[in-house]
C-alpha cells in the first residue's frame, strides 16, 4: 500500500520557523519604512539633528546598537514563534495621539516621541506578544532614538558654576561669580548650556543603561552603576571647567579655551566612558555567554493573534488617521487685522531702534519694533511679533527664538523677579552692556510669561477650536549705573497700560 503525504510536512519545523521569521520581518520592515515615509518630516528633522546637534550626536549609534541587542538573541528568537497581536495596536494609537499633541502645541519632543512609539507599537503588532516580551530591552532601547535632555543645561550649568567656585579660591584664582558669569583678573567666562556637561551626561545614560543590561544581572548592581555613570561625568565637567579657567589665568584666554575644545571634544568623553567601564568591571556579574531569556517560558498562545500583514496594515491606517486629523487642525488659521503701528505713548517719544538689540521671532508674520525715550532721557526697546498661526517653523516659543537667539552676542546672565507676569531675564552683550528684558505672550486669551504655559494654551487652541492668533512683548531696557533697568520697565509699563491690551490691538483681536 502506497500512503501519500504533502512535502511540507516533511519540512523540519526549525525551517518553518525560519520561513515564518522570514516573512514577519519582511512585514515589519514594510511597515517601519512606511511609517518614516508617512512621516517624512520628522524623519527628516531627527536625521538632521543627529547629524548636526553635538548633544544628539550619540543618537546616531542607537540603531546600530538595537541592530546588535536583537543579533545577540538571534538563537533564542528562533525558538519563539512571532504572529501578529492586535493588542500591540493600541501602542500605535498612543504614539499618533502622542504625535498629535506634539504637532498641535510646537513641541518637536513630543512628536519624535510619538513617530518612535508607533514604531515600537508597530513591531509588537507585527511580531506578537511573546516576541515581545523576548525583544523587551532593545524595543525600549529605542527611546534613546528620541532627543531628549535640554532640560538638564540650566541646572548643570548652575552646578557648574558651584564647583567652580570654590575651586578657583582653593588654587588662588581671584574670581567672582555673576549668574554664569565668572571673572577673573585676566577675563571673564560664560559657563555657557555647551559648557555645562549636559549633551556628555544625556549621552552617558544612554551608555549606562545600555552597559547595565548587558554586564549585570543583579538589579543593585545596575543601580549602583547607573548612579556612577551619572556622578562622573558631571564631576568631570565641573574639574575640566575649572582646568580651563585656571589654565587661562596663567597663560591666556585664549590658549586655554582653544585647548578646552580639543581637550573636551577628543579625548575627554573618551576617557571619562572608559573610566566609568573600568570602575564597574570588577562587579560585572552575567556571564557572556548566558541565554537572554528562556524561550521555552515564551511558547504559551497569546489571546489576540491575527495575520501579520493585516495587523501591519492597521498599524499604518492608524497613524495616517492621526496624520491627517493633524493637517486639518493646521488649516485653521485666525487672520490678524489690518496692519497698525505701535502706539504713541503719553510721556514717552516714540523713535526708531537703533540696532543694539532685538529679539528674533523668524516665523512672526508681523513683527514691530521701536524705542521710546521719556523726558528724563531714560529708554526703552519695544518689540512685538504677531503670528495668525503657529506650525512647524513658525512658532512663538522655541529654541533661539525670543529675546535671545541661537549663537547670539547677548547672553542671558540669569532670571530676575517676574513683572507684571512676564518673565524677565537679565542679559550682557559686547563691551560688558548689560540689559533686563521681561518678555509676554498672549495665546488663547491667555497672557503669560511661561514658555510650557504657552504650549498648553496652543494646544487647546489648536484641539478645541477659537482663535489661532498669537503674539509677544517683550519691553528691555539697559541697566543704568544705579541699577535702574527694571524701574525704567515698570515706568514705562504704567504709562503704556495693560500688556493684553496692546497685544490685543496690534494682532486686530479688537
Amino acid at each position: 500500500m502506497t500512503i501519500h503525504m504533502p512535502m511540507h510536512q516533511f519540512r523540519p519545523p526549525a525551517l518553518r520557523f525560519h520561513e515564518r521569521w522570514a516573512k514577519a520581518a519582511v512585514v515589519l520592515a514594510s511597515a517601519w519604512i512606511a511609517l518614516l515615509v508617512i512621516f517624512h518630516r520628522d524623519t527628516a528633522d531627527l536625521a538632521t539633528i543627529y547629524w548636526t546637534n553635538t548633544t544628539f550626536g550619540h543618537c546616531l549609534f542607537v540603531a546600530p546598537v538595537v541592530g546588535w541587542l536583537v543579533w545577540q538573541r538571534r538563537r533564542e528568537l528562533a525558538l519563539v514563534r512571532p504572529e501578529g497581536w492586535w493588542p500591540g495596536l493600541m501602542l500605535v494609537a498612543g504614539g499618533g495621539f502622542c504625535w498629535l499633541l506634539g504637532d498641535a502645541a510646537g513641541v518637536a519632543l513630543l512628536r519624535h516621541l510619538g513617530l518612535v512609539v508607533m514604531l515600537q507599537g508597530s513591531a509588537v503588532s507585527v511580531l506578537g506578544f511573546n516576541v515581545a516580551r523576548a525583544l523587551l530591552f532593545p524595543l525600549a532601547y529605542m527611546f534613546f532614538l528620541v532627543p531628549f535632555g535640554d532640560f538638564f543645561e540650566p541646572p548643570l550649568q548652575q552646578l557648574t558654576v558651584a564647583m567652580i567656585m570654590p575651586l578657583l579660591h582653593l588654587f588662588g584664582v581671584p574670581a567672582s561669580v555673576d549668574g554664569v558669569l565668572i571673572t577673573t583678573s585676566n577675563g571673564y567666562f560664560e559657563v555657557a548650556e555647551a559648557c555645562s556637561g549636559a549633551k556628555f551626561l544625556i549621552a552617558m545614560i544612554a551608555y549606562g543603561v545600555l552597559v547595565a543590561n548587558v554586564c549585570y544581572r543583579s538589579w543593585s548592581r545596575r543601580i549602583a552603576f547607573m548612579a556612577m555613570a551619572l556622578l562622573v561625568p558631571v564631576l568631570a565637567n565641573g574639574l575640566r571647567a575649572f582646568g580651563t579657567i585656571y589654565a587661562a589665568w596663567w597663560t591666556s584666554v585664549e590658549q586655554a579655551t582653544g585647548m578646552d575644545h580639543i581637550v573636551y571634544g577628543w579625548f575627554f568623553f573618551a576617557f571619562v566612558m572608559a573610566a566609568v567601564l573600568a570602575i564597574g568591571w570588577k562587579w560585572f556579574d552575567r556571564d557572556p555567554d548566558a541565554p537572554w531569556f528562556d524561550p521555552a517560558a515564551l511558547q504559551a498562545a497569546v489571546p489576540g493573534r491575527v495575520d501579520a500583514p493585516i495587523v501591519a496594515a492597521a498599524a499604518l491606517l492608524i497613524a495616517s488617521l492621526f496624520f491627517s486629523w493633524s493637517g486639518a487642525i493646521a488649516a485653521r488659521v485666525t487672520p490678524l487685522g489690518p496692519l497698525v503701528a505701535l502706539p504713541q505713548i503719553a510721556g514717552w517719544e516714540q523713535e526708531a531702534p537703533t540696532g543694539t538689540w532685538s529679539p528674533n521671532f523668524p516665523g512672526a508674520d508681523r513683527f514691530l519694533q521701536a524705542r521710546y525715550v521719556n523726558r528724563a532721557g531714560r529708554t526703552v526697546d519695544v518689540a512685538v511679533a504677531l503670528y495668525a498661526s503657529q506650525h512647524e517653523g513658525k512658532e512663538l516659543v522655541g529654541f533661539g527664538i525670543g529675546a535671545i537667539r541661537q549663537n547670539d552676542r547677548w547672553v542671558r546672565v540669569s532670571d530676575v523677579d517676574p513683572v507684571e507676569g512676564g518673565h524677565a531675564i537679565r542679559m550682557v552683550g559686547p563691551e560688558r552692556v548689560e540689559r533686563q528684558t521681561v518678555s509676554w505672550y498672549r495665546v488663547g486669551g491667555t497672557l503669560t510669561g511661561s514658555d510650557n504655559r504657552v504650549k498648553i494654551e496652543t494646544l487647546k487652541t489648536k484641539l478645541l477650536g477659537g482663535s489661532q492668533r498669537a503674539a509677544a512683548v517683550l519691553i528691555s531696557a539697559e541697566q543704568g549705573p544705579r541699577g535702574d533697568a527694571g524701574a525704567v520697565i515698570g515706568d514705562f509699563l504704567d504709562a503704556l497700560g495693560p500688556v493684553e491690551a496692546l497685544s490685543d490691538e496690534l494682532s486686530g483681536a479688537h
